[in-house]
């Protein structure tokens, strides 16, 4: 059992009706149809659905109980429901909030975890991964799935904690200002890791002064004896290492004191050298060596060794549409997952830097989230495509329309532009041949995994 009611009781800003039914709840979520006997289901408002119109579909599947806001009990007949299935209501103000304070209180049961938090415009989701990898080789690490990182995903993988783990590697995402620091306040990090600021989410969040001070906010329930982990060459790093309650410790190349240099295999990784052995590492590009350094950084701090650390390092594969290589007739980079200037600069730099016999096709979709930065933005990746070494360049998306402005009359590369998926497919259909790369690489808005999809490998 994750918690009992009483333990629910006992918080502030919780009011519970119980009914003849079980002790607690065993599980946590918040969709109906995940409902399983002895759940917490938590109906949360949206735009489009409200949780509460599928309180009483939970109960019918077992929940034990509901965590419900109190202005939609009576409206709803949800005391009803309750009585009728034998289920306890959890009453609050703010369903969202209150299931942040049920985290918090449940990440207490276990003061002997030792919890990591990572943020970053890119990189973070890899970064958990193979820092998870390198612990997990000689610790018991438990971390959130995939890219569960937002105020809804990090409290629900929370709950997967039980006695036997040793560490907790959580990745914390953003969509809005504060979101950063409410997370921080669920999980309060003793080791806290900013993979880099950028451009991600300026439409949101403002310039990047701004978003590096969001970022800045995993640090904000240090104590005095936590531990910062920045990158060593950032543009931001002095601002984010100031005033930081707590110890402060870099990463990357000349900060990480048992890496002994990488020589690139290309698309297919790199052979990297951690304190004196080498080791096969197949995630391409500088930016995922950088990420790899920052996985190794918290893997030091949690005391593993290093023969963990290249454990972690050969076992590591591509995420979805991060990094992905798919060889065949012709090769595909799928790094379509996310996109913003920096990453797509990264991309665009990866595939340029390969020694490679055929055509370069770059597929390149929007870039989204930027706000008043959105056609300066695309303008300059127009600018930086025409100095690319692509043959062939597919722009998907409105905004890249600005790209392409950029490029119309650029002589020496086929360029295309569309605002239409099935278009697209057909072009890059009709274009790939046996012995091209191609790149794919747009905000997660644009799937341009699509654009392949039908293709043949």
């Amino acid at each position: 059992m994750l918690m009992t009611f009483d333990e629910v009781a006992s918080l502030s800003g919780f009011e519970l009706l119980p009914f003849p039914g079980k002790r607690g709840f065993d599980s946590v979520c918040i969709d109906s149809r995940e409902v399983a006997p002895g759940s917490l289901f938590v109906a949360l408002p949206g735009e489009r659905t409200d949780g509460h119109a599928f309180v009483k579909a939970a109960f019918a599947s077992g929940a034990a109980g509901a965590l419900v806001e109190k202005s939609r009990v009576t409206e709803l007949a949800l005391t009803e429901a309750a009585r009728e299935a034998g289920g306890t209501l959890l009453m609050v103000c703010d369903t969202l909030r209150a299931l942040h304070v049920l985290a918090a209180s449940y990440i207490d049961r276990f003061p002997g975890l030792l919890r990591v938090g990572i943020t970053g415009s890119s990189g973070k989701t890899t970064t958990k991964e193979l820092a998870a990898a390198m612990v997990g080789a000689e610790r018991n690490v438990v971390f959130n799935d995939g890219n569960l990182n937002s105020d809804l995903g990090l409290p629900l993988s929370v709950f997967r904690i039980h006695a036997g783990h040793e560490l907790g590697i959580f990745e914390m995402g953003m969509n809005r200002k504060g979101e950063i620091a409410e997370l921080a306040a669920v999980l309060r990090p003793k080791i806290a890791l900013i993979t880099n600021t950028g451009q991600a989410h300026a439409g949101i969040i403002g310039g990047e002064r701004e978003i590096a001070a969001e970022k800045k906010a995993i640090f904000s329930c240090f104590t005095g004896k936590e531990l910062a982990l920045l990158p060593e060459d950032g543009v931001f790093t002095d601002f984010l290492s100031g005033g930081v309650n707590g110890r402060v410790s870099y990463f990357g190349k000349a900060s990480s004191k048992k890496f002994g240099g990488a020589e690139s295999r290309g698309l297919f990784g790199s052979t990297v050298v951690w304190d004196g052995k080498s080791v096969n590492f197949a995630l391409p590009g500088e930016h995922n060596l950088v990420n790899a350094l920052a996985a190794a950084a918290v893997a030091e701090a949690a005391g593993v060794s290093s023969k963990a650390v290249r454990a972690g390092l050969a076992a590591a594969k591509p995420l979805f549409g991060r990094g992905e290589i798919i060889t065949g007739d012709f090769t595909v980079v799928r790094d379509c997952y996310n996109a913003n200037p920096d990453s797509m600069e990264k991309a665009i730099s990866l595939c340029d830097g390969v020694d490679w016999g055929g055509r370069r096709i770059y597929v390149i979709g929007s870039m989204l989230e930027l706000g008043g930065g959105t056609t300066a933005a695309h303008e300059a990746l127009g600018e930086r495509l025409a100095k690319s070494k692509a043959d062939i360049i597919f722009l998907f998306g409105e905004e890249t329309a600005d790209s392409f402005a950029k490029l119309k009359n650029v002589k020496d590369k086929f360029v295309f532009h569309t605002n239409s998926i099935d278009e697209l497919r057909t072009k890059v259909r009709g274009s790939a041949r046996a012995g091209d790369m191609i790149l794919l690489k747009g905000s997660r808005g644009c799937a341009l995994e699509r654009a392949v999809e039908q293709v043949p490998f």
